[in-house]
């Protein structure tokens, strides 16, 4: 089975179900652009603000009417979302000028469903009183934002960023780990680099290889290298073991992300909302 995904990893206990690309660095324009104004004063702005420059004149017409549909897309969506008929809302943002199949070839890792794992399963906590909501992020456990660019790398990111937060808990040094290393040197695993992923087979990687090095160390660069470049010696973290909770158990996973910290997740993001998602 064929699957677009979108990865993410959970530093707080609200989960809103299912695709992963990081959709916290889109700069939307919804509050900075009147959507009424005319579609040339809209697209003008839209290239000022993501500093979009084409190579040409025909691929900036190509990409000028993409955003068109879009943007109609957009206002179409909104106008139901005002009445009431849509739960959330869409914004112009930096993947205004792609179409959606395009937007899924450069930021979705698409990857042929596996069911073979070596993670044990979850289990509940006893004697555990859950929170209504905890946030990681104003407890130290989360880096800054990272942008995976036009790699589908997001497997990588979200193996990271559960592992940041496990080394924090335990060290209470908060280290930026490298995406880069996971995508050049887990290949044998199963992942397949800018091309997709799954974060079981990188957190296996990890505990067999030695461990992760650092961001500063191993730099993201975006796209898959010639070559490992990992050396244990600069290893800055490591996993000894890891385990899945269950498909379909939401409770499970607020459990999860309540009681242990930021918690990997992967979800089918290839509807199109997602490319344009802005709230709610």
């Amino acid at each position: 089975m064929l699957m677009y995904m979108l990865c993410v990893f959970v530093p707080c206990a609200v989960f809103a179900g299912p695709h992963v690309v990081d959709m916290t660095q889109a700069r939307h324009l919804q509050t900075d652009v009147d959507m009424s104004r005319p579609i040339e004063h809209i697209f003008e702005t839209f290239k000022k603000v993501h500093s979009k420059q084409y190579t040409n004149e025909l691929e900036e017409k190509t990409r000028r009417s993409i955003f068109e549909v879009n943007v109609n897309h957009i206002k179409d969506h909104n106008d139901k979302y005002a009445k009431g008929q849509k739960s959330y809302y869409l914004g112009v943002n930096q993947f205004s000028d792609l179409t959606h199949r395009e937007f899924l070839k450069l930021y979705m890792g698409h990857i042929r469903d596996r069911n073979t794992t070596n993670a044990s399963t979850y289990l509940s906590p006893s004697n555990v009183l859950i929170p209504d909501s905890v946030d990681w992020r104003t407890k130290g456990y989360v880096t800054p934002v990272k942008n995976q660019g036009q790699c589908g790398s997001c497997w990588a990111f979200s193996t990271t960023g559960s592992i940041e937060g496990q080394h924090y808990k335990k060290t209470q040094t908060l280290v930026s780990l490298s995406e880069q290393q996971l995508v050049d040197c887990s290949t044998s695993y199963g992942n397949e680099g800018c091309n997709g992923g799954l974060m079981d087979q990188a957190f296996q990687y990890v505990k067999e290889c030695g461990g992760l090095e650092s961001e500063e160390d191993y730099p993201y660069t975006a796209e898959q290298e010639d070559s490992c470049r990992f050396k244990v010696s600069k290893e800055r973290a490591t996993v000894t073991g890891f385990v899945d909770v269950p498909t379909g158990k939401e409770e499970k996973l607020m459990e999860a992300v309540a009681t242990i910290g930021p918690v990997s997740i992967a979800i089918d993001a290839s509807h199109q909302s997602f490319q344009s998602y802005a709230g709610g």
